[in-house]
């Protein structure tokens, strides 16, 4: 059996005084960026504030949206930019920036085929809430994106032999007389301080989603709400670009996710992709109250709104064989499991007949193709008929920050009055406005890949100027 790949951070006795760009993350925004500019000739860095790499990336389950892809059509799917773009921009409640959305949409597909020029191959479709085709792209084992993908790249940094240093923490970006960013002030993991320069710097730091200092001045509505966000995502990234004279946008566009099980300390999101493949949401009562496939927001408000402020996924073996990440929920005790749906419901505490009655009445909407009651059309391709059965408890949490550093399509960030900061790029999270007020599942992956590709081809070109 092959050893488990372990990626090994650079030693910090190697941290040189400069490099061509710095780059701060080291999610898939930040290890894209770097592999791409690296690929182009420059010299990146990495640095990494937390113990080890992969941010909120390493979070994500489901998979990375893209539309006219080859994949696509080796599964029978034909699809187009235009409804990706259509799709996302009503989800997004029409008030997504159309100049990130129209490149988002336009490069999805050339992403994924960058990531397979690199090894990394995501040849399974299945689909997200707010879409009407398979567009989200995973890979072939149906094992969640997030940690495939900071594998497989982090196996690309290492074999090019790119510089990430975890354990340090970027405090403030350096400008020249000319407002140019020229590098950045960061601590050492010995607690020293060093500037370390760079012709450019990229802020691939992600969102704020477990600051809930940021999260109460900006929504407090949502105080004290749980997050399904690794600790690091404070939103550093937003601090630094605004004392650099950077634009925040929509900051009040949080994310609930309606999926996450939090009957413990630590909040697990179900990921989007077990209702894609069939799931069901029920009340206390064993009822379907929503289309379980409509937007994140919609489906949040909806259980948000039952008496108990929570829900249960319902599935059989035949859904959960399509989603690889239920064998984790599982190891960990979050699934309840029932060799008979009547037996399910005992250990639910629901009445027995109206659990079947529900579950009989979706099979045959699932046959007839034909939603009744909620007027779901997707996610419809298996019935819930194939014991044993399965139960997760979940309720809505913080999810993602829409919200962000104001910046234009090449990743170019900008300042109070839309002028370029010269030097300064950001992509992923950090960046607000593509999602608008709700993200379509499967968008977020696909943004780090398409606007990291984009950074650090800009920043070549900025460099090269």
């Amino acid at each position: 059996m092959a050893e488990k790949f372990r990626f090994q951070p650079t030693d910090i006795n190697a941290l040189q005084d400069s490099y061509d760009v710095v780059i701060i993350g080291s999610g898939s925004t930040g290890m894209v960026a770097a592999i791409q500019a690296h690929e182009l000739g420059l010299k990146p860095v990495i640095f990494e504030k937390m113990p080890k790499i992969g941010g909120n990336t390493m979070r994500a389950s489901s998979g990375m949206n893209a539309a006219e892809t080859n994949v696509q059509l080796h599964h029978g799917v034909v699809d187009s930019y235009e409804d990706l773009y259509a799709e996302t921009l009503k989800g997004g409640g029409d008030l997504n920036d159309k100049e990130l959305l129209g490149y988002f949409s336009s490069h999805a597909a050339l992403s994924i085929d960058w990531l397979a020029d690199h090894g990394i191959r995501l040849d399974d479709i299945t689909i997200t809430g707010g879409m009407s085709k398979m567009r989200t792209h995973r890979p072939a084992s149906m094992a969640p994106i997030g940690a495939f993908l900071v594998t497989e790249l982090s196996k690309v940094v290492q074999k090019d032999e790119l510089p990430l240093f975890t354990g340090v923490t970027v405090n403030s970006l350096v400008k020249d007389s000319d407002g140019k960013v020229t590098g950045v002030n960061a601590t050492l993991p010995d607690g020293s301080q060093k500037v370390v320069g760079g012709k450019a710097v990229i802020l691939a730091t992600g969102g704020f989603g477990a600051n809930n200092d940021m999260i109460e001045k900006y929504r407090p509505d949502l105080k004290g709400y749980k997050t399904t966000n690794q600790p690091g995502a404070t939103g550093d990234g937003l601090k630094l670009a605004t004392d650099a004279g950077a634009a925040l946008v929509q900051m009040d566009q949080i994310q609930v996710h309606p999926t996450v099980q939090q009957d413990n300390p630590h909040a697990f999101l179900i990921g989007e992709a077990v209702r894609g493949e069939g799931a069901i949401l029920v009340n206390a009562q064993g009822k379907r109250f929503v289309n379980e496939l409509t937007t994140r927001k919609v489906v949040s408000n909806a259980i948000t709104a039952l008496p108990e402020h929570s829900a249960y996924l319902i599935l059989d073996q035949g859904i959960r064989s399509r989603v690889k990440a239920i064998e984790f929920y599982d190891s960990i005790g979050l699934v309840v499991t029932g060799p008979s749906l009547s037996e399910l419901a005992g250990k639910l505490n629901m009445d027995v007949d109206t659990l079947s009655s529900t579950v009989s009445t979706w099979n045959t909407a699932v046959a007839d193709h034909d939603d009744k009651e909620f007027g779901r059309s997707t996610g419809m391709d298996r019935d819930i008929s194939a014991g044993p059965f399965f139960a997760i408890h979940i309720a809505p949490a913080i999810h993602y920050t829409m919200g962000g550093i104001k910046a234009n399509h090449k990743t170019q960030v900008l300042d109070e009055s839309g002028q370029i900061i010269p030097g300064l790029f950001a992509g992923g999270e950090v960046v607000g406005g593509l999602h608008g007020n709700n993200r379509i599942g499967g968008n977020s992956i696909a943004e780090t890949v398409i606007f990291g590709r984009q950074a650090g081809e800009q920043v070549y070109d900025y460099i090269k100027g």
